[in-house]
């Protein structure tokens, strides 16, 4: 695996990171990236989360939709349904941890122990 490649279901740039935060704080429950939600308070950066990316030996990505369809030349933003983990092996995308097992994690560590569980298999 050469890399993790974080994907959130949010747009790049200082507008949607106001709109997201107030999202956030005003109306949690509704807010559309629980990638986001888990990594990231209102804020700031989780400081569980942060210290297991910095110890992490993974080199990771991290990207809003808009920026990954760019960079990566999806062809559309939905090819894939967002927020998504993708791993890069070889040039190639593959899954790694999908929008259906990102909305179940409730805080970061429940995301730490998925990507350790992955990383063992």
């Amino acid at each position: 695996m050469e890399k993790l490649i974080f994907v959130y279901n949010a747009n790049s740039g200082w507008h949607n990171s106001v709109l997201d935060s107030l999202h956030k704080v005003v109306s949690p429950n509704t807010y559309a990236c629980s990638l986001c939600d888990v990594t990231y308070g209102a804020f700031s950066e989780n400081e569980i989360w942060k210290k297991f990316r910095e110890r992490s030996t993974v080199k990771m990505e991290f990207l809003h939709k808009d920026e990954f369809v760019k960079k990566y030349k999806v062809p559309k933003v939905n090819v894939y349904d967002y927020p998504v983990i993708l791993k890069s092996v070889n040039g190639e995308l593959e899954s790694f941890v999908n929008a259906n097992e990102i909305n179940d994690l409730k805080k970061a560590q429940d995301l730490i122990n998925v990507l350790q569980a992955k990383f063992l298999n």
